[in-house]
C-alpha cells in the first residue's frame, strides 16, 4: 500500500527537533501517509475505503486518536472551533511534510486582529506515535471520503499495527 517513512526523512522534515526512536514511523498498516510532491491535492491518498464503506484500520484509529488529543482545540470531525482552524480545509491545500512539521513543531500566527498558537507536539508520543493515522482520518475527512462521526466499519487491527505501536509506545 503506502511505503514505509524513515525516521531520518521525518526528523529533518521537522528539523530533528523529536526523539522517540526509530519505531515513530510504522508500516503502512499502522497509517503511513505516501510522499507528497506538489501540494496536498498531488499526494496518493493516505487512507483506503472499501465500497461498503469499511475503512481501513489506519483511518479509523486516525478517528479515535484525533478525538483523544486534537478535537478539544480543532473541534469534532476537524470542522474547528473558535481558537483552531478546520483541518478538513487546511488538509486541501498542505501536503503531509507541512501538516507534520506543524505538528511537531508547533505554529504562532499572530494578526492584528487575533493570535493563535499551536503547541509543539513532537515529544508527545499519544500524537507521534499515531500521527500517520491521525493525518489518514483528517485527509479522508478533507477529501469528503469520510463523514461526520465515527466510521461505521473498520477494519480489524493488523499485527503490524500492533507490533508499531508496542515499539513506539515502548
Amino acid at each position: 500500500m503506502f511505503p514505509y517513512r524513515s525516521f531520518l526523512t521525518v526528523a529533518a522534515l521537522c528539523g530533528g527537533s523529536f526523539a522517540l526512536g526509530a519505531a515513530l514511523i510504522a508500516p503502512a498498516a499502522f497509517g503511513t501517509a505516501a510522499t507528497p510532491t506538489d501540494g496536498a491535492e498531488s499526494e496518493e491518498k493516505p487512507y483506503s475505503i472499501a465500497e461498503d464503506g469499511t475503512v481501513d484500520w489506519a483511518t479509523y484509529n486516525g478517528y479515535r486518536r484525533y478525538n483523544s488529543v486534537c478535537f478539544q482545540c480543532h473541534g469534532p470531525d476537524g470542522l474547528g472551533s473558535t481558537f483552531a482552524p478546520a483541518l478538513v480545509e487546511s488538509l486541501k491545500v498542505i501536503p503531509y511534510e507541512q501538516f507534520l512539521e506543524i505538528v511537531v513543531n508547533g505554529r504562532e500566527n499572530v494578526t492584528t486582529a487575533t493570535e493563535s498558537k499551536m503547541p509543539a507536539l513532537g515529544a508527545d508520543p499519544n500524537v507521534m506515535c499515531y500521527i500517520n493515522d491521525i493525518y489518514a482520518y483528517l485527509k479522508a475527512r478533507s477529501d469528503g471520503a469520510v463523514g461526520r462521526g465515527r466510521p461505521a466499519k473498520h477494519q480489524d487491527k493488523p499485527p503490524e499495527a500492533a507490533e508499531a505501536e508496542d515499539a513506539c509506545m515502548g
